[in-house]
């Protein structure tokens, strides 16, 4: 379900291309990533779909993400997810139940705007950027693929607007064919967060369940 959620993306590949090198997509990268690591505070609005192999839409869901450094919340619909940089609370609000633990690794990656953005650092071959139009929008779109064959990620598609180098969209295709996008429809920078905004307030929830899985 983490990965139905927050991954920043979509599909639109269909235009012209413009010759770049992978040397120019890791500067492409390197500027949004430092703008993002930078910033007081974001808030953003998207709209997630998890697709099959096959190109059927599996789930789709809207949800509003506020992210400072490598802290974040996600509040979604089926779901609010709350992470201080270390521990992450998950509240089903279906079963009235929060689970804590420490994430790390890629499962970090598949959850965190800013350690997914952050994923070509390390790992990862970028290929030459192409301009497309996404959304109608000009972006560059660049596609990391992991070295390693084993990874749960096969190929993650960056969309990132040539003016304002912000994420438009993020495609994340899993080693089984199946594909998370999430379209970006609303961005706001510079909000000043308190660091207990990313911390999930127990007082304010008494009626819920808490399952520490750490």
């Amino acid at each position: 379900m983490k990965r139905n959620i927050l991954t920043i993306a979509a599909l639109l590949f269909a235009f012209a291309t413009m010759a770049q090198s992978p040397g120019e997509a890791k500067a492409i990268l390197d500027k949004t990533y430092t703008a993002y690591e930078a910033s007081q505070g974001i808030i953003l609005s998207f709209t997630s779909t998890t697709m099959e192999a096959d190109g059927t839409i599996f789930m789709t869901q809207s949800g509003k993400a506020f992210i400072k450094g490598d802290r974040f919340k996600l509040e979604m619909e089926a779901m609010d997810i709350w992470f201080d940089g270390e521990t992450q609370w998950v509240w089903l609000k279906d079963v009235d139940e929060v689970n804590i633990s420490n994430p790390a690794g890629q499962e970090i990656a598949a959850i965190s705007p800013l350690a997914l953005l952050g994923m070509y650092k390390n790992g990862y071959t970028l290929k030459a950027p192409r301009s497309q139009t996404v959304n109608g929008r000009n972006v560059h779109l660049v596609e990391m693929v992991p070295a390693v064959t084993n990874r749960d990620f096969k190929a993650v598609s960056v969309a990132i607007d040539k003016e304002s180098h912000t994420l438009v969209q993020v495609i994340l295709t899993m080693s089984n064919g199946m594909k998370n996008k999430i379209d970006i429809t609303n961005y706001n920078a510079n909000h000043k967060f308190s660091d207990t905004e990313f911390k999930f307030d127990k007082s304010a929830h008494p009626e819920l369940e808490i399952v520490d899985l750490r």
